[in-house]
């Protein structure tokens, strides 16, 4: 057997044809019918995806604020260059943005081997063996050399739509990863206002405790006089006492806090601290949310979904043309001789030119089950996408809502508590004189102190809820122009109305 017909018969692809009339009048026979075949394949529907309604505003106005989109660096506006940069370390050292940028490159390299079998596929062998004979007569050499080229003829699309399912996977890893560095910025800043919210309540708790310290001396001074009761001296004790108690737990929630942000930052918590002791530095941002519809632009996750989604039409396509039958060529040529000499003559290379055929009998259902799982999956994220779309538009909702309301207690909380400091000074003044029992200081002492404490959360959370607009509203992310749009999706309208994602038929 030559090196040529052992090569041919080691090989998968059955039947082989030989390169000879006979084998270019099948091969003229077969060419017409795949096409046929492709045609009909790609005659086959998918019913396209229902629409999702989009609003054409948002039922609270955002505020006062100048419209305007969120920039890249959002975070800028809270006034702080300690915070830039924290959050510029954390979006280099965070080791979660670390582990979304090696899955960006996983599925970078999977869509490259994704697109290999539209590419032929060459071998190269060579070989050569002596042939000693144990009894008498002379040693042999022989030598051979083979090429072999092997090309899948893509009809009906399969591999097609195998790279564009990986391409837009990759698509989907590199707005993951956006989604992700969205999420961790987002912790850092509130994190960060969470720190210096506790470092000014702890201010305020230590100024509470030096109040309870000024009555209790006043009220000590009165029991020595004879103008305060022993009950008098015990219940001033108890506040101050209980003013005490709150700072050590203040304490171990700033600590828990610097924490979490080192943790964020991707660093060892033991040394690091935030350097800024209150939010009287921190700036309050405006910002206008725009058009619903923008979101499905601005928001890295839409679009994951997006590209997901496309994926899932690119699996189905590919799961229905494996239905159909594959068609391959292959050619090798090479050389067989037993002189090294002479390997190259004439006489001594070969070649061949084959054609298969290979058309799914039986399978016990494999193939067509895979199509409907594929099918089932498409729909699935068709339902992933809508819910993602409805979840922005609520987030953003939420945030505007709670940032107006917050906006009001806290107008309304400062008044309270400016109210509350002029009547506890009338009553601590007033007890002085004996105009005024101790309960009555007591009384406006909680107050303020409550009141105190409810308007530096309420600022707090006023801060956070702007925190939470910016990430509804997509971080300031921008889509890469470089980068292709991902497949199968129509433009978006420029104001309320449907945006269609439909199934396109292969």
């Amino acid at each position: 057997m030559t090196a040529a017909a052992a090569a041919m018969a080691a090989s998968k692809m059955t039947p082989i044809f030989r390169f000879t009339p006979a084998a270019l009048t099948s091969l003229m026979l077969a060419l017409p019918l795949a096409l046929i075949l492709a045609g009909c394949a790609t005659q086959v529907k998918v019913e396209p995806v229902a629409p999702v309604a989009m609003p054409a505003g948002w039922s609270q106005n955002g505020g006062n604020a100048t419209p305007m989109e969120p920039d890249l660096d959002w975070w800028r506006h809270f006034g702080s260059d300690e915070l830039s940069t924290l959050v510029h370390e954390g979006q280099n050292n965070n080791y979660e943005i670390g582990a979304a940028v090696s899955r960006v490159r996983q599925a970078q390299v999977q869509a490259a081997i994704a697109g290999a079998p539209l590419l032929p596929e060459a071998d190269l062998s060579i070989g050569a063996s002596r042939d000693i004979p144990f009894s008498s007569g002379a040693a042999s050499t022989n030598a051979s050399g083979m090429l072999e080229v092997g090309y899948e003829i893509d009809f009906w699309g399969k591999n097609r739509a195998g790279q564009q399912a990986a391409e837009a996977s990759y698509r989907a890893n590199v707005y993951d990863r956006e989604t992700v560095a969205l999420t961790v910025t987002s912790g850092i800043v509130a994190t960060y206002l969470q720190v210096l919210s506790l470092r000014d309540r702890l201010e305020i708790a230590r100024n509470n405790v030096s109040n309870a310290e000024r009555v209790l001396a006043l009220v000590q001074a009165q029991s020595r006089a004879g103008a305060a009761s022993r009950l008098d001296l015990a219940r001033q004790r108890a506040a101050l006492a209980g003013q005490r108690a709150g700072i050590p737990d203040l304490e171990q929630q700033e600590r828990a806090a610097e924490i979490t942000l080192a943790i964020l930052l991707g660093r060892p918590p033991q040394d690091f601290s935030v350097k800024q002791n209150g939010l009287d530095g921190i700036a309050m941002p405006d910002i206008a949310p725009g058009l619903p519809s923008e979101l499905l632009t601005r928001r890295p996750d839409i679009r994951r979904d997006e590209a997901r989604l496309a994926a899932a039409n690119a699996n189905v396509a590919a799961a229905r043309a494996a239905l159909f039958p594959s068609i391959r060529l292959t050619g090798s040529t090479g050389a067989q001789s037993s002189a090294l000499q002479s390997l190259f003559d004439g006489p001594n290379l070969l070649a061949n030119l084959g054609l298969s055929l290979t058309a799914p009998i039986f399978d016990g259902g494999r193939l067509a089950n895979q199509r409907e799982l594929a099918i089932a999956q498409q729909q699935e994220l068709v339902q992933v996408y809508r819910s993602t779309v409805i979840n922005a538009l609520s987030e953003v909702e939420k945030a505007l809502g709670q940032i107006e309301s917050l906006e009001q207690q806290y107008k309304l909380k400062r008044t309270e508590v400016e109210q509350a400091r002029v009547a506890f000074e009338l009553s601590e003044v007033r007890y002085r004189i004996g105009a005024e029992d101790l309960m009555t200081v007591l009384d406006t002492q909680r107050s303020l102190s409550d009141a105190d404490t409810a308007l530096g959360l309420l600022k707090l959370q006023r801060l956070q809820a702007t925190v939470t607009l910016y990430k509804a509203l997509g971080g300031g992310w921008r889509e890469d122009p470089t980068q292709p749009p991902a497949p199968d999706l129509p433009p978006l309208p420029s104001e309320g109305g449907t945006v269609t994602y439909p199934v396109k038929p292969r």
